[in-house]
């Protein structure tokens, strides 16, 4: 216990000895401004110093005076590299900049927030319910649902997409495959957004984050308790069913890790479909010869282009480790207890492993991008679910809205994790008035 408490003390003296790099990537203000503006300070540090340490965030949700910073991992290289090194680099910790209490990391973070042995046993047993049984029946929930999305849309010439489309696609797929009902899932899709979302003064109402935070959190948790008690006493053909009921080795899920896990779905799950979906329309408006491409054969060029889309989307655009033990990164000495953020969003436009990555490109390929993690024991679970989504979606909007423009700007979130569109105004010619221009002109 002695030689813990004079390793902390001897890490937290060189933390404060350590000069703060002079580029900004902590404030409110850099947050706040667009991805091109990031990506400027992003490209000077990829190419002048890969791993840098910085400030603690502002408008961080605790005040905690052991914070002393961060180290920041910027290039596609070395966030790889971070990922891989899961036992220099834990997420134990947690995986946002701010320290948390062990109570929210479990209930807002679920098993990404774990280390071996524990993640690997928790992970092993979630991944045995994926079965190819549970993916192809909500295959056809996910084609079924864009579909209706779509159909409710349709006729209205104008919307807000992220309201009427880009939040129902992940809202409707993700409780169908877990098993949510109908009566549930607004109250879900509203209570997952403040994970990623306390920051939002929109969304926020005045109210205080900590508090909000731990209400949305609770709210979910009972929630789940219910419905797994009912799934235990009545099972049904869904994916909590089978977490419920998955074994290996005589080995099952406690209540808590599948509460905990539940909570990941819901909110990752949600959000990182969500953004790709809000920034991928916009990207595809904004290049239209893109969107042309595309179409000119959508089957074979889709699966590239929603690649492409999660790549410029990075709808995630940090996670954190923690240092473990005292250790080495190009050249610069870690020492234990030290924040380590990945940033993927600037990993993702990393000049030497995307050739031209400033350019929205579907034809991309290879296309290594990070979206879904760089490897590893970490690799996000629900990546093909995700993939599937945008797919199914995409080409919904694409066959059906093919003159959808965005109107005026987006309003973009100013958080640190999640790449928000809160808002986006889009407009197009309704499917009602198109069918009639077809038939008065003989076509």
């Amino acid at each position: 216990m002695a030689d813990d408490v004079q390793q902390s003390e001897t890490s937290a003296r060189t933390r404060a000895e350590r000069p703060y790099d002079p580029l900004d990537l902590s404030s409110l203000a850099f947050w706040s401004s667009t991805a091109a503006e990031r990506e400027r300070t992003f490209a000077q540090l990829r190419a002048e110093r890969p791993v840098s340490w910085h400030r603690p965030v502002e408008n961080g949700l605790f005040e905690d005076p052991n914070d002393q910073g961060f180290w920041a991992v910027v290039t596609h290289r070395h966030v790889t590299e971070v990922t891989r090194r899961h036992e220099d680099f834990v997420s134990g910790e947690g995986i946002v900049f701010e320290s948390m209490p062990r109570e929210l990391l479990d209930a807002g973070q679920g098993f990404i927030a774990l280390d071996p042995p524990r993640h690997t046993r928790v992970r092993r047993l979630l991944t045995s319910a994926f079965t190819p049984r549970q993916m192809r029946r909500i295959a056809d929930r996910i084609q079924a649902n864009s579909r209706r999305i779509v159909d409710d849309v349709a006729a209205l010439g104008e919307v807000d997409l992220v309201r009427h489309v880009s939040a129902l696609v992940p809202m409707h797929n993700i409780c169908d495959m877990v098993g949510v009902p109908a009566e549930h899932r607004r109250t879900v899709a509203h209570e997952s957004q403040f994970a990623g979302g306390w920051r939002d003064e929109s969304l926020m109402q005045g109210a205080e984050p900590l508090g909000r935070l731990l209400e949305a959190a609770g709210t979910m948790r009972e929630l789940c308790f219910e419905l797994v008690a009912q799934r235990r006493a009545h099972p049904e053909d869904d994916l909590l069913t089978a977490l419920v009921q998955a074994e290996i080795d005589g080995e099952h899920l406690s209540d808590d890790e599948i509460v905990s896990f539940f909570g990941l779905m819901m909110i990752a799950g949600n959000d990182t479909t969500r953004q790709s979906t809000s920034h991928g329309v916009l990207a595809l408006a904004r290049h239209p010869e893109q969107r042309a491409w595309l179409l000119e054969d959508l089957d074979e060029r889709l699966p590239g282009a929603v690649e492409e889309i999660v790549r410029w989307a990075t709808p995630i655009m940090t996670f954190r480790r923690t240092a473990a033990r005292d250790c080495e990164l190009d050249g610069r000495q870690i020492t234990a207890g030290d924040k380590v953020v990945m940033f993927y969003a600037s990993a993702n436009f990393d000049e030497t492993a995307f050739e031209h990555p400033e350019r929205f490109d579907v034809s991309r390929s290879p296309n290594p991008h990070l979206s879904f993690g760089g490897g590893g024991i970490h690799h996000c679970l629900g990546n093909q679910l995700a993939r599937m989504q945008l797919a199914a979606t995409f080409r919904e909007l694409l066959t059906r809205l093919p003159d959808l423009e965005v109107v005026g700007e987006p309003e973009l979130g100013s958080g640190n994790f999640f790449h928000a569109v809160n808002a986006m105004t889009v407009r197009f010619t309704p499917e009602s008035a198109r069918a009639a221009a077809r038939v008065g002109s003989g076509s």
